[in-house]
């Protein structure tokens, strides 16, 4: 069985990536700056129900601290 994958990630690198691509993983690209750990996992925590939502039918979630968008699959 194909497991599937979420990458979360800051670097850019991944999002150009999974725009070339048509299949899994799935990229959360993270696009806010630099922030103290705690303050980090916060953020996540509370936006991961809206980002969990919209996967599988968006291969790329752009996070930033004000808004998120994405782009389907």
């Amino acid at each position: 069985m194909r497991e599937k994958l979420v990458i979360v990630s800051k670097d850019a690198d991944f999002s150009e990536r999974i725009m070339q691509s048509v299949s899994p993983p799935w990229i959360v690209h993270l696009r806010f700056g630099n922030m103290r750990r705690e303050h980090y996992e916060e953020m996540l925590a509370g936006l991961w129900p809206r980002i969990e939502s919209l996967l599988p039918a968006h291969k790329l979630i752009r996070v930033y601290s004000d808004r998120i968008e994405s782009v389907r699959d």
